[in-house]
């Protein structure tokens, strides 16, 4: 295991349980900030795969919003869905806002591409740069945790509302919960507040990770089938990432449950 690199200038440093390390094992590169937490994962032979589920689970934004023109996203960490979108999605401007100048430093060792025209890193707190009203976005992406979990300024009403904000008409924000925060539900009921009830829950398949899906505008939301089942059908042959269980959940989003030992009706 790998020590942090050294701290680049910028915000102050993390305090020493946020320090990341890197682990290096079996072909594949993670990044913790605690063990055996992982923030995230690289294969080193398909460094632009996303690897951890979550980050999969993530990409159902595209079900709500298949051509974003812009994209935001809080908190980096190895840069996976950074480099996924830069790849996927060409035409889609794209920033990353990571708080920790130490976890920027590591960019080369994840293979993240450097700024171009198009991407960009930028080393700020996620909580100050929603509340700039120049930021537009069409999809935010919200996965920022430190070696506590997710930082107070990042899971308030306060926040949600930012988020909503800078949004476009149609936006859609993606937000990634521990399952087993004590906190979750009142995170979940925040998000809806803000968003006035718009929003679904996706449950990814490995590490309790859950994804809140909210949209923003007077479309409904989530879409109906018929507009999902032909989003899916365009998206799935360029985006192998589960998007046919992220919909499936989607739709299931709300429906009462059978009786015990039933699957949701």
């Amino acid at each position: 295991m790998g020590a942090a690199l050294a701290a680049i200038s910028a915000p102050a440093p993390l305090p020493p349980g946020d320090v990341p390390l890197l682990c290096d094992e079996d072909g594949e590169l993670s990044l913790h900030f605690s063990l055996p937490t992982i923030q995230s994962r690289m294969r080193k032979s398909e460094p632009d795969w996303l690897v951890l589920d979550y980050t999969r689970t993530m990409m159902g934004f595209l079900l709500f919003r298949p051509n974003p023109q812009r994209i935001a996203m809080i908190g980096l960490g190895g840069g996976s869905l950074a480099k996924y979108c830069l790849r996927k999605l060409p035409d889609a401007d794209f920033t990353a806002v990571e708080i920790s100048p130490e976890v920027i430093a590591l960019r080369d060792e994840f293979g993240i591409p450097p700024d171009g025209p198009r991407f960009r890193v930028l080393c700020d707190d996620g909580a100050n740069h929603v509340r700039d009203e120049t930021v537009v976005a069409d999809v935010l992406l919200v996965d920022g945790f430190d070696g506590e979990g997710q930082p107070a300024q990042l899971c308030g009403a306060a926040f949600y509302d930012a988020c909503y904000a800078r949004l476009r008409n149609g936006g859609v924000l993606a937000v990634n919960l521990c399952g087993d925060d004590p906190a979750h539900d009142s995170y979940v009921s925040r998000i809806a507040g803000s968003f006035s009830g718009k929003i679904v829950l996706v449950e990814a398949d490995e590490g309790g990770n859950k994804i809140v899906f909210a949209g923003k505008g007077e479309e409904r939301f989530p879409p109906p089938f018929s507009v999902l089942a032909e989003r899916l059908r365009v998206l799935e042959p360029s985006h192998p990432v589960g998007l046919d269980d992220t919909a499936r959940q989607i739709l299931q989003y709300g429906q009462p449950r059978r009786a015990k030992g039933g699957r949701r009706g």
